[in-house]
């Protein structure tokens, strides 16, 4: 089942907004340790080199992701979060193929991203895989981590 939605670039300052983002940090602290938690909050996520975007089917919130620049050929996937009662229904899949073809629009060649290693990461783990993305070391300022993988895409 896959729903209708507009995708739009936000300035991270609506409630709605807001509280996705404090959920998916919750859920981040409650299934890996702090020092482990690369998830950022909306102060962070309003940096010149992270675009932001929300999902929005009317006037409710699907989910939302963003996309960090690391250089000019590099691009990172930030934030990609589905609103729990929306999930399941394709809302992450559209978010991650609107950030990939920006990144493409942008002649990004590599596309990368963080996530957790534990079982509730894994739903996350499996829709990145399905886009083509392939486990790698870490990249950027990421070190080893057991609670981590990174995965990239060549563009």
């Amino acid at each position: 089942m896959s729903l209708q939605m507009s995708i739009r670039e936000d300035d991270l300052r609506g409630s709605a907004v807001l509280n996705l983002l404090s959920e998916h940090l919750q859920d981040a602290l409650k299934y890996s340790p702090p020092e482990s938690v690369h998830a950022l909050d909306a102060l962070a996520l309003r940096s010149p080199e992270i675009t932001f975007w929300t999902a929005w089917r009317g006037g409710e919130l699907l989910g939302c992701g963003a996309l960090k620049e690391l250089d000019r050929r590099h691009g990172e996937i930030k934030s990609m979060r589905t609103a729990r009662t929306h999930q399941r229904k394709g809302v992450g899949s559209t978010i991650l193929q609107y950030i990939i073809n920006e990144a493409k629009h942008r002649s990004y060649t590599r596309l990368s991203l963080e996530t957790g290693s534990m079982d509730a990461f894994a739903p996350a783990r499996a829709l990145y895989a399905r886009f083509g993305f392939e486990f790698c070391d870490p990249f950027a300022d990421y070190q080893r981590d057991p609670n981590s993988v990174f995965m990239t895409m060549k563009l």
